[in-house]
């Protein structure tokens, strides 16, 4: 296995080869490989979501996903969404609940710490997904009503995903990150990742999509994300991206692209990136961002979905009688509120309805909205579901 210690089949840092890192960053995305693209920047395909939007809500939805998840895991290892709020308005709402809830958590604590990065320079929610549905569910249901990210989420981690986000705002003079990978192995120490095997560093990148939503124009000065197309086909990435030598690289090869607000960018999370330093006066860098888990992986945040649901819900249920919403809207936002897996679960208690699975909270909220249940009937059948779970 090639840049392992051949002895044990683990990734030793010391073993990696800068020359080795340099040959995957030097390919190139071609056109023929990204027919749906608008146009290819840097080496990054971008696309035009208003335009495949038709696509992604009927029959074509398989092959718009099957060129995303080839860019992400062979390709440049990033798409960018252009428009993916077509209609901004929902951003501009939603930023006034986030910056609410920014000054409520300095009050009371100061505010969050931040990854790979100083602190004081920008402002952190975490957990903003479920702070945003506790607020103003409302907005949350039209915020994640987005046929463009439940599309992109699922092509590369498949149905039944798990989404959690947490806002950044950064402001003039904010610092630049490190170059890093992300969740999972990206999340640990040094000697922990080098604890796992290789196979392990080579399936961590597929449990997990990162993704930022820009609520305000993004330009060069703004310090939009430092990419670098490639680098996450560079299998040892894990156990190279704390040298210094493989920072340079980074330094000297990585692109930023200008974003607009409503735009969207999703990238394999191991892909070397690092926010860049916001450089202007007057621009404070607003950025919604996704970390997507798969069904089968553990999210990095816990999130009260049962609380969600109970939230969205009645809300969920006016925009489908009333048609505010479409099907494929309404499953997009169902699916970043309700939990989509069935397990863990009590067997014992929580037997499968079908042979195979429980039914889960999504698929239950689905039926509950077919089937014209009442709030009062929706809520209670939640407390059961996790009443059982929970049940020794």
């Amino acid at each position: 296995m090639a840049n392992t210690d051949d002895l044990t089949g683990y990734y030793d840092p010391q073993n990696c080869k800068v020359r080795d890192f340099e040959a995957c960053i030097d390919q190139i995305t071609r056109p023929e490989n990204v027919p749906l693209a608008m146009a290819i920047e840097k080496n990054i395909p971008v696309y035009d979501s208003g335009k495949l939007l038709s696509a992604l809500e009927g029959g074509g939805r398989r092959t718009v996903m099957t060129e995303w998840a080839q860019v992400l895991q062979s390709g440049a290892g990033i798409v960018v969404l252009k428009g993916a709020y077509r209609d901004t308005r929902v951003l501009d709402e939603a930023t006034e609940i986030y910056e609410r809830i920014i000054e409520q958590e300095k009050l009371s604590s100061g505010g969050g710490a931040d990854h790979f990065a100083a602190s004081g320079a920008n402002d952190r929610i975490w957990n903003s997904l479920q702070k945003f549905c506790e607020a103003a569910p409302d907005v949350f249901l039209r915020y994640f009503a987005n046929t463009s990210i439940s599309a992109v989420c699922e092509a590369w981690l498949g149905p039944n995903y798990q989404m959690t986000a947490q806002v950044n705002l950064v402001h003039p003079g904010g610092a630049a990150q490190q170059a890093h990978r992300d969740y999972h192995l990206g999340f640990q120490t040094a000697d922990v990742s080098a604890a796992y095997p290789a196979h392990v560093h080579e399936v961590s990148p597929i449990l997990t999509l990162q993704g930022a939503v820009a609520h305000c124009d993004m330009p060069l000065e703004s310090g939009p994300t430092k990419l670098l197309p490639f680098s996450q086909t560079y299998k040892p990435g894990y156990a190279a991206w704390r040298r210094e030598d493989f920072r340079e690289v980074f330094e000297a090869r990585c692109v930023q692209l200008p974003l607009s607000k409503g735009d969207a960018v999703f990238f394999n999370p191991a892909l070397f990136h690092a926010a860049g330093a916001n450089s202007s006066t007057d621009i404070h860098r607003f950025v919604n961002l996704l970390q997507v888990s798969s069904a089968f992986g553990r999210a990095m945040e816990t999130v009260d979905r049962e609380k969600m649901c109970r939230l969205v819900f009645p809300h969920a249920v006016r925009a489908s009688s009333e048609g505010t919403l479409t099907q494929a809207e309404l499953s997009a936002a169902i699916a970043a509120t309700a939990e989509g897996y069935s397990f863990p679960t009590n067997l014992d208690r929580d037997p499968p309805s079908n042979g195979l699975a429980p039914e889960t909270q999504a698929a239950f909220f689905h039926r509950a909205i077919e089937e014209g249940l009442s709030e009062e009937q929706f809520c209670a059948r939640l407390t059961q579901m996790e009443a059982v779970k929970l049940a020794s």
